[in-house]
Formats: C-alpha cells, structure tokens, sequence
C-alpha cells in the first residue's frame, strides 16, 4: 500500500469518526433542545393554568360580591313593598271597620264584648269604656248591663269597648285600635307562599 493510500484511508477514517461524532453530538444537543423546549412548555403552560385559575376566582369573586350587593337592593326593595302594602292593607281594614261601625253586627259585638267583661268580673265592680262615637249607644248598652258602670272614653280607639276590673288591676282592651296594632305587629307575609300569589298574615 502506497504512502498516498494509507494517507487516503487514515483521512477517510478521520473523516468517519468526525462525522459519527458530530452526528452524535448533534443528537445529543437536538435531545437537550427538545427537553428545555418541553420544560419551557410546562412551565408556561403551569403559569398559564395558574394566571387562569387566579383570574377566575378574581372573576368569581367580583361577582359574588356584584350578587351579594344586588341581592341585598332586592331584599330592600323587597321589605319596603311589604311595608307598603301592609300599609295599605291595614288601611282599606280600617276602612272596612268604620263601615261595620254602622252596621247591627257591631251593636250585638259591643253587648257580647260588656257580656263576656260583666261574667269574668263575678262579683267584682267593673267599668265599661265605650268610644266616644258611640255616644248614642250608651244608655241602650247600660240598661242591658245593668251591674256595670257603662261610660264614654275621653281618647277615641277606633271602636269596641275597653273594661276596667279596679279591684284586680285587670285591663280587658277590645279596642279596635288595640286589635288592629296587635293584628298589624304579628303580620308578616309569607314569601314561599307569595310566589304562588297568595299572602296571609
């Protein structure tokens, strides 16, 4: 073999082993690309998903707080139209008890109200008080009653009768107004049942 051949042949061989090992080194640096590029993918992908979760509680947050605050406009809105219309209600009931006033079924209410004060007095003296807009009614109510003092209240309360026990402290009120305070404070309406259209005190 010829000095040029054996140069030809170690250049080739050199030549080989360069291009294996640039071959390799190639694959190993495309291999430690490939990996940093995933890497680089992950973690932006875990910046992504955790921006995103972070915007969306932020969002949720906003708008439970937007909720809470209309909810409680609503709530508001809400009590201040019960009160109206409890206003109103209580007013056509006070409306309808002045045309009772007029009528024999509140004469009879009257007698039964002194009735049922005289019986739980027994004995013991008892004072009738009468509206004074039922002035008219009170000689008629005292002969019917004769045991009790029958006398016209100097403060109006909307009709009924107020019965005063002295002996015992015993205070009988079956004033109108009493009841239709008493009626008005225990009054509320019931809102599952109001989605239905109905209301009741």
């Amino acid at each position: 073999m010829t000095v040029e051949e054996k140069l030809q042949r170690f250049m080739n061989t050199c030549m080989e082993d360069a291009r294996t090992r640039s071959s390799r080194m190639l694959d190993e640096y495309m291999e430690a690309l490939e990996n940093s590029f995933k890497e680089h993918q992950e973690e932006a992908e875990r910046r992504a998903d955790m921006q995103l979760k972070q915007e969306t509680e932020k969002l949720e947050r906003e708008i439970n707080k937007k909720l809470a605050i209309e909810q409680i406009g609503i709530k508001r809105e809400l009590g201040q139209k019960q009160e109206e219309l409890k206003d109103k209600l209580f007013v056509e009931l006070a409306d309808m008890l002045e045309q009772f006033l007029e009528t024999p079924e509140y004469q009879k209410l009257l007698e039964k109200q002194i009735a049922a004060a005289v019986e739980f007095a027994g004995e013991d003296p008892v004072t009738i008080y009468l509206d004074p807009a039922d002035q008219d009614k009170r000689q008629r109510l005292a002969l019917h009653h004769g045991t009790a003092t029958v006398l016209i209240s100097e403060y109006s309360f909307g009709g009924g009768c107020r019965a005063v026990i002295p002996s015992r402290h015993i205070l009988i009120d079956n004033s109108f107004q009493t009841k239709l305070e008493e009626a008005k404070e225990r009054f509320h309406f019931d809102t599952a049942l109001a989605k239905g259209g109905n209301t009741h005190g």
